[in-house]
């Protein structure tokens, strides 16, 4: 098959990756930080050893600020419900995943009032919309760094200083971003920052990490054994214990830790350059068919390795469906991003997106489009 969903998760994986998950589990598959014998104490250098590469890659200067979590999902609950309390407001957009529509919309019952900024036809937010919805009780302001949907890529770096100038935290979902565009927390004046380990940083499914500025008070998300200080009942104050309740997913872990070191050795501005020349080159194409309806930019301005568009008179359903008898993979429907298909007018019918990996190769785009130029042939 040609997989062409990595903004949902990247495949394949490095090779390391794989052999890193299969040997942590036949070899040193212990609890982490809970006994003193040699697999316990393999597994928690490990643990340590991949929240170190992590907290290189984001420059963040303290590792024990990096938390891990089951996915991106699991750290925006952390922080959004974990920060804004009654008579509290976020700040947050249209572009946003439902990952931060739905906690936020879960904590209007709590009486933390919120206020949903708009973007234009392309899926860009203006820092100064931002801006004009700060209040005195504002708390937080939550941004998507990259659209799921429009590949849109938001000024967080301006929109980190409108936050830090008003003293407010700004949180950023870096899920679609963290792996491919170089992030540093201190530069874009980041508090809070979810990301999953199974996308951009070619980690497996069931990882994710939580960046947690410190100093920043963010109450616990759940409670329970952590290895530290055990003989109390109340749970740890300090990071990242105070958050990681429970097993954590060595074996997952140990894989993000290959994931992670192969984008360094092989380059983040490589990976890059080569999903958006992938991207380029599908947008070039598309552009050429006046069958299809691109939404978001059509150039590599400010966009990322995300097209989502549709074909004239076909169902996305039905064209992810044709696609896939043709053994390619994508992703149809909503992308769990209601908001963002009233801003490009496919309420009603959502769109097909591809979203390139740095495995995908030119000869894949190449049958992808014949394939779309065969599934359009089949209803003239």
């Amino acid at each position: 098959m040609i997989y062409l969903d990595n903004a949902a998760t990247t495949f394949p994986k490095p090779d390391t990756v794989y052999e890193a998950v299969i040997e942590c589990m036949k070899n040193y598959a212990a609890n982490p930080g809970r006994g003193s014998y040699d697999m316990a104490v393999k597994a928690a250098k490990k643990v340590m050893d991949t929240r170190e590469e992590i907290a290189k890659l984001f420059n963040v200067p303290n590792l024990f600020d990096i938390i891990f979590t089951s996915n991106a999902t699991e750290g925006l609950n952390i922080g959004i419900k974990g920060i804004l309390k009654r008579g509290d407001h976020v700040i947050t957009t249209v572009m946003e995943h439902n990952s931060v529509l739905r906690p936020i919309n879960y904590l209007r019952k709590k009486s933390v009032k919120s206020s949903i900024v708009g973007a234009d036809k392309y899926g860009f937010v203006n820092p100064k919309n931002i801006e004009g919805q700060i209040r005195s009780s504002t708390k937080m302001i939550v941004v998507n760094h990259v659209s799921n949907v429009t590949g849109s890529i938001q000024d967080i770096e301006r929109i980190g200083e409108i936050a830090k100038k008003h003293g407010i935290i700004f949180m950023v979902d870096v899920s679609q971003s963290a792996g491919t565009i170089d992030i540093d927390v201190d530069k874009c004046n980041i508090d809070i920052m979810a990301l999953p380990g199974h996308k951009g940083l070619l980690g497996p499914q069931g990882t994710g990490v939580l960046y947690i500025k410190e100093g920043l008070k963010v109450s616990e998300f759940k409670s329970g054994g952590t290895g530290s200080n055990s003989y109390s009942m109340r749970q740890p104050e300090f990071l990242p214990d105070k958050f990681e309740s429970g097993t954590l997913n060595t074996p997952g872990i140990a894989g993000l830790y290959a994931g992670v070191k192969f984008i360094k050795e092989t380059g983040i501005q490589n990976i890059k350059k080569h999903e958006f020349e992938l991207t380029e080159a599908l947008l070039k194409e598309l552009k050429l068919r006046d069958y299809i309806i691109l939404y978001g930019k059509e150039n590599m301005e400010d966009r990322s390795a995300v097209v989502s568009f549709n074909i004239d008179g076909i169902d996305s359903s039905d064209t992810a469906a044709m696609l896939n008898s043709k053994g390619i993979g994508v992703r149809n429907g909503y992308h769990c991003a209601p908001l963002v298909h009233e801003v490009i007018g496919t309420k009603n019918k959502g769109t097909v997106r591809i979203s390139l990996g740095y495995f995908n190769t030119f000869e894949e785009i190449e049958q992808v489009v014949k394939a779309l130029d065969e599934i359009h042939g089949g209803i003239d």
